[in-house]
């Protein structure tokens, strides 16, 4: 009785280290007109300061290049809103992902380009942490 009292306590101790970790982080989006030129995510989790960045997509659902991104802040932000830098028509896919503030020369400034390490993509587990809209 005691070994597995024991061996219960250690996996819930496991289990608790690996939520805190970064399993939650998340974007929360929905399918949204832009005509407006932003693109709003209803709630970003990140373990730390860094940009939640809307790259262009399809059905391969690979990232593609940059059209908006806004600051967020470590833990949960409501209502996160990107000004467009292109324009985006109804039908196109957007990818919206969780970027970090690491690894540029600038604090504050966004300085990401398609397959840099500054101001990159988070990851969980290799997954990138992001989810994907269609342009209304």
């Amino acid at each position: 009785m005691r070994l597995l009292l024991g061996t219960v306590l250690i996996l819930a101790t496991t289990a608790a280290a690996s939520a805190q970790s970064g399993s939650g982080l998340k974007v929360v989006a929905s399918d949204q007109a832009v005509s407006n030129g932003i693109v709003s995510a209803d709630r970003v989790m990140a373990e730390k300061n860094g940009w939640l960045v809307i790259h262009r997509t399809d059905a391969e659902m690979k990232p593609g290049p940059v059209v908006g991104h806004a600051p967020i802040r470590a833990g949960e932000t409501s209502d996160v809103a990107a000004i467009l830098t292109e324009d985006v028509a109804a039908g196109d896919m957007l990818m919206l992902m969780v970027h970090s503030e690491d690894g540029g020369t600038q604090r504050g400034v966004f300085e990401y380009t398609l397959g840099a390490k500054e101001d990159g993509p988070v990851r969980v587990n290799d997954k990138l942490v992001m989810t994907t809209i269609t342009a209304q």
